[in-house]
């Protein structure tokens, strides 16, 4: 669509204008809209380069499947409406980091781009999915599936029909940066970080050598540290409510310390936070207050990801992951177009993308993308009719 001169001119104005209020508003420390750089020159906006890549994202595909997948409890929005989705954590990512942004005096927009996107990668089923996926990635010798790395490859080239988002730098580095299980006290940026960095550490990571990368940016740190303080309480308040634990398993140091509900938690970690960053070059939780929620990790560990309850489809889901890849691998060596990774995906996207991945990674992309929902009726409708995994759950559901 094309403007006039006149508009076009206006809207460069405000964008100066707009750009001179960040500068006096800003912490020194923070992000600007000035230093934001994209792979792909674009013309002006008058949106913030950050707010318009948080728009880009909301408006994806990819992010509308946020409510059709797992946090933790398997099936969530089936068995209970009030469990947590991926969409509810993201968004809970979100409102508590750009609560923390606004304390420091950070760029909320970069936070809250970041903040939506960070999990777009996560496949079926949570973080078991992932390592059932890795799995076949590994086998097809495509290298290790994690759900960082995929986030960033869904923006780059799998959004918008295989033509990618076109991002700043600040954002994508931002999500690939985000790692919230791992555990760390004190946040620095990396500020002089380049794409090679990061295309050495997805190299690093898809090989299995673990490797250790901090954002860019204050603004990546804050999302960071604010993955692991919207996840913490929000899975204990899940666990409760089906029955895998009580509030008062939870040990007795811990809940005098952060707090025994989500919000209790959330308000202990974000004051914490605040209170040790304010004005600083990094992020971080006092000491303390690191090693008490390093226990509460190791708590929600033991009695909740690998509880025993969880694990009662673990077999049934990693085969299913197998027997999807499999058909799907065939159907394109066989050029099946009828195949639903033709019709559902492969026919809307670009050549772009068609060019740039094999086989391997295009059932890997298309898997990946899928809610638990689509996941289970999928296999159902091709490899195995009597299929049970929902109707398991909603049983041992019934049965708390």
């Amino acid at each position: 669509m094309s403007h006039s001169k006149e508009v076009e001119d206006f809207f460069h104005q405000l964008q100066l204008e707009v750009n001179q209020r960040e500068l006096s508003t800003l912490s020194p420390y923070a992000t600007n809209s000035q230093q934001a750089s994209r792979r792909f020159p674009e013309s002006i906006d008058p949106r913030s380069p950050f707010a318009l890549d948080r728009d880009r994202i909301l408006y994806s595909s990819a992010f509308r499947r946020y409510s059709g997948k797992t946090q933790v409890i398997y099936f969530a929005s089936q068995l209970d409406e009030m469990l947590s989705s991926r969409s509810i954590h993201t968004l809970s990512v979100s409102q508590v980091a750009r609560t923390i942004g606004k304390f420091l005096g950070l760029n909320e927009d970069l936070i809250e781009a970041i903040a939506l996107a960070h999990d777009l990668g996560h496949s079926p089923f949570g973080h078991d999915g992932e390592k059932f996926l890795s799995k076949q990635c590994e086998k097809h010798r495509i290298g290790q599936y994690h759900h960082h790395i995929q986030s960033l490859h869904i923006v780059d080239l799998i959004a918008k029909s295989g033509k990618g988002l076109n991002l700043t730098f600040q954002v994508r580095d931002g999500i690939i940066s985000h790692n919230g299980e791992v555990h760390n006290q004190k946040l620095e940026p990396q500020k002089e970080k380049t794409e090679k960095d990061i295309e050495k550490y997805i190299t690093n990571m898809k090989t299995g050598r673990k490797s250790e990368m901090m954002p860019a940016t204050l603004e990546g740190c804050v999302v960071r540290i604010s993955d692991t303080i919207a996840y913490i309480g929000h899975d204990i308040e899940d666990a409760i409510r089906i029955g895998l634990i009580k509030r008062s398993d939870i040990p007795k140091d811990l809940r005098i310390s952060l707090g025994s509900t989500n919000g209790e938690i959330i308000d202990t970690l974000v004051k914490d936070v605040v209170y040790n960053s304010i004005d600083q070059t990094f992020i971080c939780f006092s000491s303390d207050i690191a090693d008490k929620l390093y226990q509460l990790k190791n708590f929600n560990y033991e009695f909740i990801y690998l509880s025993n309850k969880l694990e009662k489809s673990h077999d049934k889901i990693d085969l299913g992951f197998k027997l999807l890849f499999d058909i799907f691998l065939e159907d394109l060596q066989s050029n099946n177009t009828h195949s639903k990774i033709f019709r559902h995906f492969l026919d809307s996207k670009d050549k772009s993308y068609l060019y740039a991945t094999n086989n391997a990674e295009k059932v890997r992309d298309y898997i990946g993308g899928m809610t638990d929902r689509y996941f289970v009726e999928v296999l159902r409708e091709l490899v195995i009719p009597e299929i049970s995994l929902l109707s398991d759950f909603k049983q041992e559901s019934q049965c708390k």
